[in-house]
Parts: C-alpha cells; sequence; structure tokens
C-alpha cells in the first residue's frame, strides 16, 4: 500500500484537477449540463486510455518513432495555444467554446490538459521504480478524481453567476495560453538539452 501513496502523490500533482477547473469552466461556457457531463465522460475516458495505453505501450513507441517527451510538450502547448486564441479573438453575445463540443472532452480537455506530457513522463518514471501495477492503479484513481471535479464543476459555476462565469472563461483563456506557452519553452529546452549546440 505504500506503494501506491508513493504513485498517487506525484501523479495528483501532475494530473493538477484543481488547476484545470477554470481552463475546464472556459472552454465549456454557455454548454447545458448534460453535454458538458458528457464532456467530462469523454475527458476521463481518453485520459485514461491515453494514460494507461502509454504507461504499457509508451517507451517502446517513442523509441520506434524517435519522438521524445519535448517533442510532445511542443505539440500539445501549440496546440493548447491555438485554441486559447481562437477562443479570446470569437466576440459573441452567448459564450461558447472554440472547439468542437462533441471531441471537446478528448481534445484538449482528456489530453492534453488532464493526461499531457507530465503525467506521461511521471507515470514512465513510477512505473520504472514501483512497478506497473501501483503505478497503473494510482494513475485510474487520479483519473476518477479529475473527473469527480469537473463533475461538480456547475456548482463553482452557480456561485459565480452568468457574469463571473464569463469573466472566468476569458481569464481561462489567458491561463490556457500561459500553460501552452509554458509547455512549448519547457519542450524547447528538452530539445536543445536532448540535442546541444556543436562547440
Amino acid at each position: 500500500m505504500r506503494e501506491f501513496w508513493l504513485c498517487f502523490v506525484p501523479l495528483f500533482v501532475a494530473v493538477d484537477a484543481v488547476g484545470i477547473l477554470p481552463i475546464f469552466l472556459g472552454l465549456t461556457a454557455g454548454l447545458p449540463l448534460p453535454r458538458r457531463r458528457r464532456i467530462v465522460k469523454q475527458s476521463v475516458a481518453t485520459a485514461g486510455a491515453v494514460g494507461v495505453g502509454f504507461l504499457f505501450l509508451g517507451q517502446g513507441v517513442l523509441r520506434l518513432l524517435g519522438i521524445t517527451v519535448a517533442d510532445f510538450m511542443i505539440a500539445g502547448g501549440l496546440l493548447l495555444l491555438a485554441l486559447a486564441t481562437l477562443d479570446l479573438l470569437i466576440v459573441s453575445k452567448q459564450p461558447h467554446p472554440a472547439a468542437d463540443p462533441e471531441t471537446l472532452g478528448a481534445v484538449p480537455i482528456g489530453v492534453p490538459l488532464i493526461c499531457g506530457p507530465a503525467v506521461l513522463t511521471t507515470t514512465l518514471l513510477l512505473a520504472n521504480q514501483f512497478g506497473w501495477l501501483w503505478t497503473s492503479l494510482a494513475l485510474i484513481v487520479n483519473l476518477l478524481l479529475a473527473g469527480i471535479i469537473l463533475w461538480h464543476a456547475c456548482v463553482l459555476e452557480r456561485v459565480l453567476g452568468n457574469a463571473g462565469s464569463r469573466t472566468v472563461s476569458k481569464v481561462a483563456c489567458v491561463l490556457l495560453a500561459a500553460f501552452a506557452v509554458m509547455m512549448i519553452r519547457k519542450g524547447v529546452y528538452g530539445v536543445i538539452a536532448e540535442n546541444p549546440w556543436p562547440t
């Protein structure tokens, strides 16, 4: 059981469900509750499939394709930056997400917000140290906790009201853009560290 908690805590920090909450509210602003909860289910299912799949196949696939974690961070950051920019530039009387609500749970909420490069990297490191069983169990529990937090996001929205929700929506877009830039920056640093300039 000690191994489970040693895996759970780093993954809890990596998933950061509380930090994702304002971004989730911003991306799903104006959507009815049933559709929002379908998005939560889709996001947890997608994050679970990608996380568990990467846990067992990640190292082999990355080596086969020649892709590094730094490459993942740059690609994910560019995707998030594009989404945040679109949402900030679109002006409408009714708040709405810039992405397609039918796929919003998969991308970008499921991947790379819930299950991003930090989670993928952490799972591989923990699996090498504590084994696949404890790591996969801790990952699944963390994803379920993230789903529960997002499932009850409407409670926070009711507290904020319509004006507050729209404000959170725009602030969340800025946070999403900043998060994207951070991912790109770390990815670039990672690429430079892996491929130092010749001296």
